[in-house]
């Protein structure tokens, strides 16, 4: 099976999803509780991985952090954007 990665990533958005997170005060456990509520199977140590870029997100997985952590997908993203900006300068 091919494995699936960006520069040595296996998600994009694990440093944006760590640092809005904690800017709102929520544990992984935490948010492991509020995607379960929207019917996502993930539990604090999934989500551990995502944020240390070591487990790959799910279209759906990155709609329900968008809503549990009721924020836009460009904020999500913003690492990333910035991250491809960087590189065309």
């Amino acid at each position: 099976m091919k494995k699936i990665t960006f520069r040595e990533r296996k998600n994009i958005i694990g440093e944006s999803l760590q640092k809005i997170r904690q800017s709102k005060n929520i544990s992984q456990s935490q948010l492991s509780a509020k995607m379960q509520v929207l019917g996502v199977n993930i539990d604090q140590q999934m989500i551990s991985k995502i944020e240390k870029n070591m487990r790959q997100v799910t279209d759906y997985e990155f709609a329900c952090f968008c809503k549990c952590l009721e924020v836009k997908a460009d904020d999500l993203l913003k690492d990333f954007y910035d991250m491809i900006s960087s590189d065309n300068n």
